[in-house]
């Protein structure tokens, strides 16, 4: 099996995240341009309609080390809310309570992840739960 290398990987994701794709509920890129390692993202999604979330604006911060993708970046919250898979601390995404982390392949990405974080918020545990004051950050 060919492995294709990191850079390759990350760079093919940065051209998807610009070219905005999809529905436009989720956006990603690096967070500094000269970020030459390609390592420190950031991602945001739009809440889903009819939900406590909806049309709030979600940031996050992703971090992909030197084994990405075979292992999944860190994922965390800038922007303060209340899921079940969101330390409450520090906005860290637990990589147990998401099943996209938890059962990462290297065929994930980071556009998979927003998209997973997104239908979170739509789960109806999730949507029971009491929400932050729109604007509070972690």
């Amino acid at each position: 099996m060919t492995t294709i290398p990191r850079n390759f990987v990350l760079l093919e994701e940065l051209e998807s995240g610009e070219k905005s794709t999809g529905d436009g509920t989720i956006s990603y890129g690096l967070e500094s341009s000269d970020d030459i390692l390609l390592s420190s993202w950031i991602g945001t999604i739009i809440g889903p309609q009819n939900t406590p979330f909806d049309n709030r604006f979600y940031s996050l911060k992703l971090y992909c080390d030197k084994d990405y993708p075979n292992k999944p970046p860190t994922v965390k919250f800038t922007t303060k809310i209340n899921i079940g898979c969101v330390n409450q601390q520090n906005g860290v995404v637990d990589p147990k309570n998401l099943p996209i982390l938890s059962n990462w392949t290297s065929k994930n990405r980071i556009q998979n992840i927003l998209s997973e974080l997104r239908r979170e918020m739509s789960s109806s545990s999730n949507k029971k739960l009491i929400q932050p004051p729109e604007g509070a950050g972690f």
